[in-house]
């Protein structure tokens, strides 16, 4: 089995960094750019309005959709803010070196628009069950917004998208997920993997049965809490080596165009390996562009699309900008990206480091372990919604169920197996994702600009 399992990996690998990675490349930034100018950089702009609406001003009892604004944030937020934020900032940093850091930025930002532009199209094109629930995203603005500009091949774009949504929740919001969080608890508390496994399975099982109204009513409640844990012990590492600061920074800005030499326990890089794990985990941690958030924000009450699409630039600002900020510069100024092995252990060094100025020793471990335990298990139950809305698109309602049962078997599976060939098969399903939403936004990047100007119009502000 571990021959096969490694013959998989290296063809997965090969696809990763041969056609993959440059791929992602060749259109995740320059769509980005694109959609900037064309909104005007209406992800600097709005986010004063974005707030307002996540803050219930505009909500309405009378609109169509399954949950608010605020809901369908933390929901969407629940499944960006994860593991990328601890376990894949610190692999850019080992594999790419400090200036990845800054290409994660550039990705956050850039995701900005992208998040909005995909999201606002979500809403438009989102159709809704027999049981009165919603079904929206990628897949039906490929359908029904392309389908009188590239024909058949609308539907074959979409369908291509679905079944890749199905292998990312299995991927990216399933086992790299569980992997991460079985592996911080046998690092920190000697838990076996398996017995780990059993009861993670077990407790998404619990949620995911209740539908998007369950989930959501979990996430809004876990994500603001685990996000204030996290920070508040971060910002207590950054507090304790304070004049390393300005150092980390110019470190991740020089290193972002020149790559670093080899040191210690550090791979190396070259400057297009540093961009291609700056951009791998910055899509990995806030997914802008992948086409998974869309899903969520689809069953947001509006009567407006581009006002659900202003809620969701929040999330790169949130998870990428800030979060995943405030871990890598935690692992930069403690030095722990010289000095210790890759994955969860990196950042629980940088962690322990920090916090034995304050004569608190031991506790990094307790604290990684028990925010992974809480950014993971939101993520898995998130994630397991996107794949199930793929599979009502894909097969039909009926095949909901089984499809669950079948992601919670994945959770296990991830939890058991080596954290490489997890993380390889997660890079590889999401240019699955990335590539056909992208194309798709571009071409309906028209609409995009039409529905950001009758919104704001009818607001009475500058679109």
């Amino acid at each position: 089995m571990s021959e096969f399992l490694s013959w998989i990996d290296q063809i997965i690998q090969a696809y990763n960094n041969y056609v993959g990675g440059y791929l992602i490349l060749a259109l995740l930034i320059p769509t980005g750019i694109w959609f900037s100018f064309r909104l005007n950089f209406l992800n600097i702009r709005k986010i004063g309005h974005a707030i307002k609406v996540v803050s219930g001003k505009y909500d309405s009892k009378t609109a169509e959709g399954d949950v608010n604004h605020f809901k369908a944030l933390t929901t969407a937020l629940s499944a960006t803010v994860g593991t990328g934020n601890i376990v894949g900032v610190a692999l850019a940093i080992y594999l790419g070196g400090p200036g990845a850091v800054f290409w994660i930025w550039v990705t956050g930002f850039l995701g900005m628009t992208l998040k909005y532009s995909e999201c606002t199209l979500a809403q438009k094109y989102r159709k809704f069950n027999s049981d009165g629930t919603v079904s929206g995203g990628p897949m039906y603005y490929m359908e029904y917004g392309l389908k009188d500009k590239i024909g058949k091949w609308a539907k074959i774009l979409a369908l291509v998208f679905a079944s890749a949504t199905i292998l990312c929740s299995l991927g990216t919001g399933n086992m790299a997920q569980s992997n991460s969080m079985s592996d911080a608890m046998f690092t920190s508390y000697q838990i076996p993997t398996w017995v780990s496994g059993l009861f993670i399975t077990f407790l998404v099982l619990l949620v995911i049965i209740g539908g998007i109204k369950r989930i959501a009513d979990v996430t809004s409640k876990l994500v603001p809490f685990m996000a204030a844990v996290y920070v508040l012990a971060t910002l207590a590492v950054l507090i304790a080596f304070a004049n390393r600061i300005p150092d980390a920074f110019a470190h991740i800005v020089t290193d972002a165009f020149t790559g670093t030499a080899a040191t210690g326990g550090f791979v190396g890089s070259t400057f297009i390996m540093t961009l291609i794990w700056g951009v791998r985990r910055g899509l990995f941690s806030n997914e802008a562009g992948q086409g998974s958030a869309p899903i969520a924000h689809a069953a947001a009450k509006t009567k407006y699309p581009a006002r659900e699409g202003i809620v969701s630039l929040l999330e790169p600002m949130i998870d990428t900008i800030i979060i995943c900020t405030l871990t890598a510069l935690m692992i930069i100024v403690t030095d722990a990206w010289q000095d210790s092995p890759k994955g969860v252990a990196m950042t629980v060094d940088a962690m322990n480091k920090g916090l034995h100025h304050f004569g608190i020793d031991g506790m990094g471990g307790h604290i990684i372990a028990f925010s992974l335990l809480l950014f993971a298990f939101s993520t898995i139950i998130s994630w397991s919604y996107y794949g199930s809305r793929a599979t009502i698109y894909l097969i039909g309602e009926k095949a909901v169920k089984p499809y669950l049962y079948v992601y919670s078997l994945f959770v296990f599976f991830g939890s058991v197996w080596g954290l490489d060939i997890v993380w390889h098969f997660v890079d590889m399903v999401i240019t699955f994702m990335t590539i056909p939403n992208l194309i798709a936004m571009l071409l309906l990047s028209s609409v995009v600009v039409q529905e950001t100007r009758k919104y704001f119009e009818a607001m009475n502000e500058k679109p």
